[in-house]
């Protein structure tokens, strides 16, 4: 197919959405369905086709959705035509059709997306930070991620995340947003810089949205994050909110503070801020000295899993649980299968929790790194367990990752990265595991039965 009509059909779909946009600044309610007719004629695949349907569906039947949109209404005109564009036209509708076409002719899967970071250097100094023991003086420099970034849109790849560290504090990050506006970013932030000056440059570049990270209300953040990081938060996400900005955030469950993040009370505090979306994540007892104690317990997991569903229906801010939605995504979604991790000496690791690696980005492209031992070792096993509530190979299926590093030859990435894999560690998650395999069953089957 000819590049001039591939550009063709990507204008036209530029067209359409900012037609879709515009209907939905009219009158959300009444032109939703409309909107998705549009994205029917657009979507490539028949399992996005089939999504759409069922959005059709449900929005008939869920008041809700109705409410989610209000929200999205609000938003500043440049992340409409920024984020929102690259993100459903660049990312989805184009990007990811080409993706199943060049792992057709690799042998490889290509990914979504990919999570880089661009220094390990942070102002914060978290307990239990699952990044705290690389090197704090790490750092990509700006050619380096200017040519991943231009390598992976090559390959289809429209929507990359940033992590560190604090991304916040690399030096040329918005030069980065700013070559890069055909891209859709996100980053994971402690929040703690966005002051007015770094908010009015997101506002200006429109193609970046900050997942912040919280361990709950005041008492739970400061006490794991540092006294008075809590307010710097609640004042950035006022001033994101004031200009438009879509952001949300990123909370870490913890046997201490699992019932407050999926409290009412915590939820609704969020969307009431402005937050758009809420990434959870589960405590690995990896980084800065690692707790076996603070992992959540089979039961807490369980309570999770039913409480996210039920929260999905009733708030007006999507919710993802990153280990208990594997029946959402069919498994685990490392080892480049549909993202991986760029560390910020440039190790290509298979996720940001599994520290270990055979390839660096600075040595190779990122086409020959998708296609190394330890990626393969992964995506030839995936899904990693028939349960797919049981999606992991770190704390869900241990052995797998045992025999996925030493299959692979992949070496750790840092000093006890490979603690994870032996002794004390391994024995407890080879148990927590068994345990969560048992009691996951019964909430598998009523998930694959819907």
């Amino acid at each position: 197919m000819s590049i001039d009509f591939e550009l063709a059909k990507k204008y036209a779909a530029d067209k359409l959405l900012k037609q879709a946009l515009k209907y939905l600044e009219k009158d959300p309610e009444e032109n939703f369905l409309q909107i998705l007719d549009i994205g029917e004629k657009l979507a490539k695949r028949d399992n996005h086709k089939n999504a759409i349907k069922i959005i059709k569906e449900k929005y008939k039947t869920t008041p809700l959705i109705k409410k989610y949109l209000k929200k999205i209404n609000n938003i500043a005109p440049s992340y409409k035509n920024g984020l929102l564009m690259n993100f459903f036209v660049n990312s989805a509708i184009f990007g990811i059709p080409y993706q199943y076409e060049l792992s057709e002719d690799l042998g490889v899967d290509v990914p979504w997306t990919m999570l880089i970071d661009p220094t390990s250097a942070c102002n914060l100094n978290c307990e239990g930070c699952w990044a705290g023991e690389y090197n704090k003086s790490d750092s990509l420099d700006f050619a380096t991620i200017d040519r991943i970034i231009t390598e992976a849109k090559e390959m289809g790849i429209y929507f990359i995340v940033f992590s560190g560290g604090e991304p916040t504090v690399y030096p040329q990050l918005f030069d980065i947003f700013e070559k890069h506006d055909d891209v859709g970013f996100m980053m994971y932030t402690n929040g703690t810089l966005i002051d007015d000056e770094f908010a009015d440059r997101m506002l200006e570049v429109g193609n970046v949205t900050p997942a912040i990270s919280l361990e709950g209300f005041r008492e739970e953040t400061d006490k794991r994050r540092g006294e008075g990081t809590y307010d710097k938060i609640m004042d950035a996400m006022d001033r994101l909110r004031e200009r438009g900005i879509i952001f949300g955030a990123s909370v870490t469950a913890t046997q201490n503070n699992v019932d407050e993040l999926f409290s009412d009370e915590f939820v609704d505090h969020l969307s009431k801020k402005g937050a758009l979306y809420m990434w959870l994540f589960h405590y690995i007892p990896i980084g800065r000295n690692p707790n076996l104690e603070m992992m959540i317990t089979p039961e807490q997991r369980a309570s999770m899993a039913r409480r996210g569903s039920e929260l999905r229906k009733k708030k007006d801010i999507f919710i993802m649980d990153f280990w208990n939605d594997g029946t959402y995504v069919q498994g685990c979604i490392a080892g480049g299968r549909r993202y991986f991790h760029i560390n910020a000496k440039g190790e290509v690791e298979p996720c940001a929790f599994a520290h270990f690696a055979v390839d660096n980005i600075k040595e190779k492209s990122l086409k020959e790194v998708l296609q190394n031992p330890l990626f393969k070792s992964y995506q030839k096993r995936q899904p990693i367990s028939e349960n797919l509530m049981c999606p992991c190979p770190i704390i869900d299926n241990p052995k797998a990752l045992r025999d996925i590093v030493e299959e692979s030859g992949a070496v750790p990435t840092h000093d006890g990265a490979d603690e994870i894999l032996k002794g004390k560690t391994a024995d407890f998650l080879d148990d927590l595991s068994a345990e969560w395999h048992e009691i996951s069953k019964d909430i598998n089957e009523e998930r694959m039965n819907k």
